[in-house]
């Protein structure tokens, strides 16, 4: 399977798992708004996600994939069987460690990361952090199967999974929520996300045991390829926890900025996350167990990744820098549409706006950066990716601090927009990020990335039809506002993209 295919795989079950997760945060918007109770949510979702993010999919992505898919590459089918069974072992014993650490340190852990948070709303935190704790456990096991299933190149399955996950949640809000407080509300919600965490593992176990009957479930660490798994891990879980510990900074910046910030970060996030997620992800997950699976003679292995990242870094660039665009000009259109009705009012996507168009300062730079980290997994090198992550996350930590706190004081604005400062900030230091990425992976297999004309070109198309989109929806200001979302979509896509036909990738239509 080509790397587009798969591409485009992943990003068919990324696009059906955002779009009903794009629908849980609506459902949630329309019960919660953006205040004490979701912000409570917001938060609970944020504390257990360490456990996800050290011990789930990103890390498994740059350490067990890489190994399995080789040994599967080198014909050695029954020793990646021992190896996969023996990482899940690891995974489920750590799992449950830490998620039983995980409860009984939640009343410091939601100290730390929301320290704005006093009386009801802390202890409303606390106990949606405890119920919530359990299901992030098991979604490291979900993230276990993606691995493999990825390196088999079975790429939708498991990037359609987290549909059964906002599924279980959308499913009980709408049936318990009606009446139902806030606080009962958001309580229904977390006891949902543990057993949506269930079905989203179980549903990938049949199609796993039955593409690798030589899987053995023994915590056998003295196998070679274990220890090999185990030694990238340890590397890329510092890498994994500094970047959990930037998301845990701008959560607390964001809980001192005002009530409701929390809740305002976490809805930007989740439409900022749809480009990265599409674009981003579907090309590294792809590419990751195909680069890591080239063998041979050194030049034809340097060779083959270069042009796998230069065609990556083209189909990103041709469909993240328009969305961009979209956040900038178009966020607040977007956010509305959305999200507005019930608790969620007008003004509530004004602040979501502010956040976008914050991130749209570093969506391309983020991105881009995925792939070439995934490179530097291929190669062996997690180190490096280390090293970047904690100077993206300095400098997201000091510049955000001030940004957000400092400069709405300074212009005189309202201590909202204090949130569109910190995702620009952390925007800023993306760019940082990528810039050291791409030199070191430049050393090792020479120059790669997209010409500079070809990106000044398609931000000036993209700008030119985020304005021309504006401009429809100011025609259709009494439509409601998902109506005028839709407009707005479809405008832009109408200017973008038959005019930059020409300079779509190669593979971008086919393999």
């Amino acid at each position: 399977m080509s790397g587009a295919a798969g591409a485009r795989l992943v990003a068919a079950g990324i696009f059906l798992s955002r779009l009903t997760g794009l629908i849980r945060q609506k459902v949630f918007a329309y019960f919660l708004g953006d205040g004490l109770a979701a912000d409570a949510l917001s938060a609970a979702f944020r504390i257990p996600n360490l456990l996800q993010n050290l011990l789930g999919e990103g890390v498994l992505s740059a350490s067990f994939i890489p190994v399995y898919a080789r040994l599967r590459a080198e014909g050695r089918a029954a020793e990646a069987g021992r190896v996969a069974g023996a990482v899940a072992s690891i995974l489920a014993l750590a799992s449950l460690l830490v998620v039983a650490i995980g409860i009984t340190a939640t009343p410091v852990l939601v100290d730390l990361i929301t320290p704005g948070f006093a009386d009801t709303q802390r202890a409303l935190t606390i106990r949606l952090v405890r119920l919530v704790f359990p299901g992030i456990g098991i979604l490291v096991l979900s993230a276990w199967c993606l691995g493999v299933l990825n390196s088999h190149r079975r790429f939708f399955l498991s990037y359609v999974a987290p549909v059964v996950w906002n599924g279980a949640m959308i499913a009980a809000v709408l049936l318990f929520g009606p009446g139902a407080s806030s606080a009962d509300v958001v309580v229904t919600i977390a006891w949902a996300s543990v057993a949506g965490s269930a079905l989203q593992c179980l549903i990938q176990v049949p199609s796993v045991l039955r593409l690798d009957p030589a899987l053995r479930f023994t915590p056998a660490v003295a196998l070679g390829g274990v220890r090999d798994v185990l030694r990238r891990f340890g590397v890329v879980v510092l890498g994994r926890g500094v970047v959990q510990i930037s998301g845990f900074i701008d959560t607390a910046i964001a809980s001192l900025v005002s009530v409701g910030s929390v809740a305002t970060l976490q809805y930007a996030q989740v439409i900022s996350l749809l480009p990265v997620s599409l674009f981003g992800m579907s090309v590294s997950a792809a590419e990751l167990p195909a680069m890591a699976s080239e063998v041979g003679e050194a030049s034809r292995v340097t060779e083959a990744l270069r042009r796998r990242l230069d065609r990556g870094l083209q189909r990103i660039a041709y469909f993240v820098i328009p969305s961009a665009a979209a956040f900038l000009l178009l966020g607040g259109v977007l956010a509305s549409g959305l999200y507005e009705g019930g608790a969620f009012t007008r003004q509530s996507a004004v602040w979501v706006w502010g956040a976008l168009a914050g991130s749209a300062v570093g969506l391309l730079a983020s991105t881009m950066g995925r792939l070439y980290a995934s490179g530097l997994y291929a190669l062996g090198d997690t180190t490096t990716p280390l090293r970047a992550a904690v100077v993206r996350v300095v400098l997201a930590a000091s510049a955000g601090w001030w940004a957000a706190r400092a400069v709405p004081a300074l212009l005189g604005i309202d201590a909202r927009w204090g949130v569109g400062m910190l995702t620009a900030a952390a925007g800023i230091a993306a760019w940082v990020e990528f810039l050291w990425l791409r030199r070191v992976m430049t050393t090792r297999i020479g120059r790669t990335g997209v010409p500079l004309s070809r990106m000044l070109t398609l931000w000036a198309i993209a700008l030119l039809a985020g304005l021309a989109a504006v401009g429809g929806t100011r025609l259709i200001p009494s439509q409601p506002a998902w109506i005028v979302a839709a407009v707005a979509v479809a405008i832009f896509a109408a200017v973008y993209l038959p005019t930059t036909r020409h300079l779509r990738p190669n593979d971008a239509r086919g393999p």
